[in-house]
């Protein structure tokens, strides 16, 4: 018999017409309901988030949609989405998943923070790309004010200022401009 059958709390036996299988408890989400960020994960997560825009924003000016697009996916978004978690997880007391890759998000999410969300996602057009960068970063800066308030946490808003003041100026440069300053 496998060793790890009752590891996860969701295990649910569908059929055991031998009774051999072990008695186990009624399945719980609970291992997977959101963690409390640590004080060098929320710091870690708003560094990368603010500073990685950066490599999104040049990847835009430069017509390198590849890159732009997985720097955003794979930085900005995971960043968004922890979060998202962890703010959702502050609104109920840390004792609710939000399922695997954010599959509840919209369950939790008040429906303007739901519809910011889902404004993220962008298609290959630079001007939509803008636009969801910029959802991102209101919605990424709300939900991080009220988890760094919460936590008594320090949110960076030097950062926040700086970083969008500089996405607002790659925005604008010209496709024919030597440098970006």
């Amino acid at each position: 018999m496998n060793h790890t059958y009752t590891n996860d709390k969701l295990t649910h036996p569908v059929l055991d017409k031998d009774n051999i299988l072990p008695s186990i408890p009624s399945p719980s989400d609970i291992d997977y309901h959101v963690k409390k960020p640590t004080h060098g994960q929320f710091e870690s997560c708003t560094n990368n988030f603010w500073w990685c825009l950066q490599n999104v924003a040049k990847g835009i000016w430069r017509d390198e949609l590849p890159y732009a697009k997985l720097m955003f996916e794979y930085t900005t978004r995971d960043c968004l989405d922890k979060m998202i978690n962890w703010w959702i997880g502050m609104e109920h007391d840390f004792g609710v998943s939000t399922g695997k890759l954010g599959k509840y998000f919209k369950y939790y999410l008040p429906s303007t923070y739901w519809k910011m969300y889902e404004a993220t996602y962008s298609n290959s057009d630079y001007q939509q790309m803008w636009h969801s960068m910029f959802t991102a970063c209101e919605l990424f800066r709300e939900l991080s004010l009220d988890v760094a308030t919460y936590f008594g946490f320090i949110y960076p808003k030097t950062d926040d200022n700086n970083i969008t003041k500089f996405l607002k100026h790659i925005k604008e440069l010209p496709a024919d401009a030597k440098d970006i300053y």
